[in-house]
């Protein structure tokens, strides 16, 4: 049985008589609710088998020495299951897993001593202490496993008691009635609490639960919400530069052969398709918007060549816009070639253009958000027939 025992479930975890909550692991909502109503029910226990131990049954054994069949044996026993039961709880407190074996037979072999030592005539009394602390510290022993290991202890500790009836002989109607009521009111207390400890952790766990879950789904609701709010306002105003330009070519007021007005096309539609890739389920979002916006100059008749060097780490989606708006605005107005480049840190992150450089002042794309705490830097410069855009992220 002590090798059952030992692999019967992982100290320190709720008792249960099905299948025991894992109060001690890491993870899962409500888990350190559970774990905290599991430790004040551990400290209540060992408290109750320690305080029993000595308050109740040392004064009796005390005061009946001398009445005692052997009072040494008596003594002993009482020693011994304080430093055991000491030992065991103080493991518990400290959530480690104790030697369930070695500890319940010496629990059972200071049982069967203190049964025969206590003699007939104290049989029934305080003195005989094992009646009501053994249980105790069968409870705090097998704390976090399932409550059948505590019944079939207890099982056992009432047969011990039955042999040391037979042994005496006190076989009358009145001493098995006496010993019937003993069983009963010193078991199902430790039952109560073994298996209370348990439903209480239990169930504020999955309270706790529940409402971490609610929270969940009601945060996740907010930021898709204003996910969604953003987006149509980005819609709006990236829509709003597209239908401009196409209401001019319907009415006439813009020529389709102007390279001016091929470039704002090109850039409109460059940032639609920059906001439609950046709804994307991708695993490295930035990249991936770049890669839509220097698609679409290639498909324009541009060469273009992309190099990333490093991984993106995760950033937010303002901050990517902030990234990638310029060089899209570059790219509409380049001609000849470009080179884009992308040099990621788990730090930092910058994003380059290269291309002949054209007249007039840089395009850039629309305004971004205000709320990327100024965390993005863009920088434009030309040199002779180049011209060299940059945005950098820096981690704040």
């Amino acid at each position: 049985m002590s090798a059952d025992l030992e692999a019967a479930a992982p100290a320190v975890v709720p008792p249960v008589g099905v299948a025991a909550p894992a109060v001690g692991a890491e993870g899962g909502a409500g888990v350190d609710v559970a774990r905290a109503s599991d430790r004040g029910a551990r400290i209540a226990a060992v408290a109750i088998a320690l305080v029993w131990h000595a308050v109740i049954g040392l004064p009796a054994v005390l005061g009946a020495r001398s009445e005692l069949a052997a009072p040494v044996v008596v003594g002993t026993g009482w020693l011994t299951v304080a430093v055991t039961g000491g030992y065991a709880g103080a493991r518990l407190l400290r959530g480690h897993a104790a030697p369930v074996g070695p500890l319940l037979a010496v629990l059972l072999a200071v049982d069967v001593a203190v049964f025969a030592a206590a003699g007939q005539a104290h049989l029934f009394t305080a003195a005989n202490w094992g009646w009501g602390t053994l249980g105790w510290f069968f409870v705090v022993v097998l704390w976090g496993r399932r409550v059948h290991w505590l019944l079939a202890l207890l099982a056992g500790h009432a047969l011990i008691a039955l042999g040391a009836l037979l042994g005496y002989g006190a076989t009358a109607p009145a001493d098995l009635a006496r010993y019937a009521m003993y069983v009963y009111g010193t078991a199902s207390l430790q039952v109560a609490v073994f298996t209370g400890a348990a439903v209480i952790a239990t169930l504020a766990r999955g309270r706790a639960g529940t409402a971490a879950a609610a929270l969940a789904v009601a945060a996740e609701r907010d930021a898709a919400e204003r996910a969604r709010r953003d987006r149509r306002e980005r819609l709006a105003l990236v829509g709003g530069a597209a239908g401009e330009v196409l209401a001019e070519l319907a009415d006439g007021r813009a020529d389709p052969a102007d390279p001016r007005v091929q470039r704002r096309c090109v850039l409109a539609a460059a940032r639609l398709r920059r906001l439609i890739a950046e709804s994307d389920d991708v695993p490295d979002p930035l990249l991936h918007e770049l890669r839509a916006a220097a698609d679409l100059a290639e498909r324009n008749g541009l060469p273009i060549e992309l190099v990333a060097i490093g991984t993106p780490p995760p950033l937010p989606v303002q901050v990517r816009r902030r990234l990638v708006d310029p060089p899209t605005a570059a790219l509409a107005e380049a001609t000849g070639w470009a080179r884009l480049t992308v040099v990621a840190g788990p730090d930092e992150v910058a994003v380059s253009l290269v291309t002949p450089a054209v007249d007039g002042p840089p395009a850039t794309g629309p305004p971004g958000p205000a709320d990327d705490d100024g965390r993005v830097e863009h920088v434009h410069e030309r040199d002779g027939e180049i011209g060299w855009t940059q945005t950098r992220w820096r981690r704040t």
